[in-house]
């Protein structure tokens, strides 16, 4: 039939999303981005320790290099489960699970709530750790639960939109080589020491990320509408402060979080998104988790309408 390779794309992407609410992350023994990251910790012993050029020349052969790997071995896989016909759908779907994490996300966020519900700071500082690389230690309640709604915003876009879009317009490769080119940045993709090392893995992951940001952020927006947010305010926060981060990305997302929520999302010294109508606390989090729950399904169900939108041009 000429339907059944869409129709396979269809049932392994349902199913990779169900296996994911249903058991979370694998075992990192068995979880290819804790492969990922064991490529790109050899690679970098080998990285020279200075100059410029050399750093940058070797962080680009790191950067291509990891993602065509592991989209190879994507693309390998994905070849022997379509010749089992439909057989073959839950190997895909295993695979393809392994590229987000929406419930290991919402669990992150439960936490940190969970924690400030209690009053105890370190076990929420704790947690804020799981889900971004900033200094929690002197960070009150207020400003934990600020960082936690600002994570699962940002988050949404690289735990479940990005590598669900990715898969729908480049097949299992296309999310497996996103997921690594996410890593890569992860790792070596800040300022410091990886500076020159990891600047093309930032940007590459910057490119990875421009569209499924801002499909994330509509997503959030129209997740609004199913929630009883102010889209209004959301829209208007999401136009006057989508770009005042440093990344090209990440103001998307946690500007129209911070305008449905009606509160203020601030990292002091690198930018201020939104503005402070409503305080920020554990329930704050709770609504941020309900807008990201509903923006994933619109985004899952936007995957599958566009895998069948490919399949008929094709």
């Amino acid at each position: 039939m000429t339907s059944s390779p869409w129709l396979q794309s269809a049932a392994a992407l349902g199913l990779a999303l169900a296996l994911d609410l249903a058991f979370g992350e694998y075992p990192a023994a068995l979880h290819p981005v804790v492969w990922m990251g064991g490529c790109i910790t050899v690679l970098e012993r080998f990285a020279p320790s200075s100059g410029r050029i050399r750093q940058l020349a070797w962080g680009m052969f790191t950067a291509l290099a990891v993602p065509m790997l592991f989209a190879s071995g994507a693309a390998l896989w994905v070849a022997g489960a379509r010749r089992l016909g439909w057989a073959g759908v839950p190997l895909e779907a295993l695979a393809l699970k392994s590229t987000f994490a929406l419930r290991e996300l919402g669990r992150a966020g439960e936490r940190v709530r969970a924690a400030l519900c209690r009053g105890a700071l370190d076990e929420a500082r704790s947690g804020l750790r799981s889900l971004c690389s900033r200094d929690p230690s002197q960070l009150g309640p207020e400003q934990l639960a600020a960082a936690t709604v600002e994570s699962l915003a940002e988050n949404a876009s690289d735990s479940l939109v990005a590598p669900v879009l990715w898969y729908a317009l480049l097949g299992l490769p296309g999310a497996m080589a996103y997921r690594a080119a996410n890593t890569l940045d992860a790792r070596i993709g800040y300022h410091g020491r990886y500076e020159w090392l990891g600047k093309v893995a930032a940007r590459l992951d910057d490119l990875w990320n421009l569209l499924p940001a801002r499909l994330t952020a509509l997503a959030l927006l129209l997740a609004g509408i199913l929630t009883g947010a102010d889209v209004g305010r959301g829209a208007r926060v999401l136009g006057r402060d989508r770009r005042a981060t440093e990344s090209p990305n990440a103001g998307y997302p946690m500007a129209a979080a911070a305008g449905l929520l009606g509160v203020a999302l601030e990292k002091e010294g690198h930018y201020r998104l939104g503005d402070p109508e409503e305080s920020v606390g554990p329930e704050t989090i709770a609504a941020a988790w309900r807008l990201v729950s509903v923006a994933a399904l619109i985004a899952a169900g936007t995957s599958l309408a566009l895998l069948g939108a490919i399949h008929g041009l094709r």
